[in-house]
């Protein structure tokens, strides 16, 4: 069907009514993209082209498209309880997903405030830090630091957290008090440091030392830190890192938040990317696979330390969301836990990582590929000029390559991912976590066809 109840053509109801997220609206005068269908690890566009899913919608659908299972447990749960807050109030389906995400959590991060998604989570854990020091008679901690390129949501305050200035400026003045440090790419990190990622893991972190040091350590509340970092193209955490972040944080008596929107739920590896690369945080931020994307959801996990403050007494947190812990979205969480569970989903990650890290590391012998990193089921291909001299694309030809050519160009050969340049210009990669050799090898020759069209054409 290509026409809307009223009526009018789909396209032009698209045009005239819907306003894209993140999108150039002028684009969609030339065809609004359209997905109608998914099944399994491809989804269908209103003219039945057939595309390959390999960023998981939006590093969100891990178990992939078409999942009957999470459909009917949905249903099932609308059928007996649609809606309910828990604000003052409970329903069994918060408190079976909060025990299950708190057993899975490492250390004592044993209290779950759930939200509607990622970004209310990030502001969360933010408004919990600050709130968390007045009571211990810390009010001056207020600030936070993250790094440089970093993506942490699109609330103010998230925002502020970020670290894409392009994304900020229109929207400043924002919530003062964030600060940024260097991120851990180390395609890009200082020619002395590139051969030693040991001693380029240690410099980085050292930087988040610096930075509390310089503002004040009575006025630092938090550190906000991804697993692996997302924008700018999948930065992995060098060895030794959050080992040496852990340490700073309690020297300096600071709140460590690793905010695993993207990592958690079995994108890394691990339920929780923490796991993977060896640290326990103050606090969690969580939400996209944790239904694959049934239905929204996000949680700040919060260890027992924090929560203190709030057990006894008047004292309570003011701050809270209509849809939070919502029945149906609970209950999809459940199922979808029961199937990663039962399909052994974080040991096919474990098992296959290394097949998706050497496949996608065949493109390497291409010219305009410069780097290909990440970690689990989660990639950055980072796309040069000059490989020998690392030499990035200025704005107009990121402009051209990205958008003008490749984002096109890999619809049309069949595969949904990202091609971005916050950062360096870079195509991202999370295909669902059911994806074996035969998607790999897929995904890999439509880039390999596509990319080698790009560099002809520069």
């Amino acid at each position: 069907m290509t026409t809307t109840p009223r009526g009018t053509d789909r396209q032009a109801a698209a045009r005239d009514h819907l306003w894209g997220h993140f999108t150039r609206q002028s684009a969609w005068e030339h065809g609004v993209p359209t997905i109608v269908r998914g099944e399994g690890h491809h989804v269908w566009d209103a003219d039945g082209h057939r595309l390959i899913d390999g960023l998981s919608g939006l590093f969100v659908v891990q178990l992939g498209h078409g999942r009957e299972e999470l459909a009917l447990a949905a249903a099932a749960q609308a059928r007996e309880l649609a809606y309910f807050p828990i604000w003052s109030y409970a329903h069994p389906q918060a408190i079976d997903l909060a025990e299950r995400l708190a057993c899975h959590a490492p250390g004592d991060l044993n209290r779950v405030f759930f939200t509607t998604g990622g970004g209310e989570a990030v502001e969360t854990a933010w408004k919990l830090a600050k709130q968390y020091w007045k009571l211990r008679g810390r009010p001056g901690k207020h600030k936070v630091v993250s790094r440089a390129v970093a993506y942490h949501g699109t609330t103010q305050g998230a925002l502020s957290i970020t670290g894409l200035p392009e994304l900020k400026a229109p929207f400043e003045p924002l919530v003062p008090g964030a600060h940024k440090v260097p991120n851990t790419n180390a395609y890009r990190a200082p020619e002395h440091l590139r051969d030693d990622p040991k001693a380029f893991g240690r410099w980085a972190a050292d930087r988040i030392g610096e930075a509390i040091e310089f503002e004040g350590p009575e006025t630092v509340a938090a550190v906000f830190l991804e697993p692996v970092q997302n924008a700018g193209g999948c930065f992995p955490p060098p060895p030794g890192y959050f080992e040496r972040v852990r340490e700073i944080c309690d020297e300096h008596d600071v709140l460590l938040v690793s905010d695993e929107v993207i990592c958690a739920f079995g994108r890394i590896g691990s339920m929780f990317a923490c796991d993977d690369v060896g640290y326990v945080p103050d606090m969690i931020t969580c939400a996209k696979g944790m239904t694959s994307g049934y239905s929204p959801i996000g949680a700040c996990l919060v260890s027992d330390r924090v929560f203190e403050p709030f057990a006894t007494g008047t004292t309570s947190f003011a701050h809270g969301y209509t849809f939070g812990g919502h029945p149906v979205s609970a209950a999809v969480a459940m199922a979808n836990l029961d199937l990663f569970e039962s399909e052994g989903v974080l040991d096919h990650v474990r098992t296959h990582a290394p097949v998706l890290r050497s496949t996608l590391e065949r493109l390497l012998d291409l010219p305009i590929v410069g780097d290909v990193r990440g970690e689990g089921y989660f990639y950055g291909i980072e796309l040069v000029k000059d490989a020998t001299t690392r030499e990035t694309f200025d704005d107009e030809e990121s402009e051209r390559l990205l958008r003008g050519f490749l984002t096109p160009a890999l619809y049309e050969a069949g595969l949904y991912c990202r091609a971005d340049d916050r950062g360096d210009p870079v195509v991202q990669l999370a295909p669902p976590l059911t994806c074996g050799p035969a998607q790999f090898d897929e995904i890999e020759q439509i880039l390999r066809g596509v990319l080698t069209d790009a560099w002809a054409r520069l």
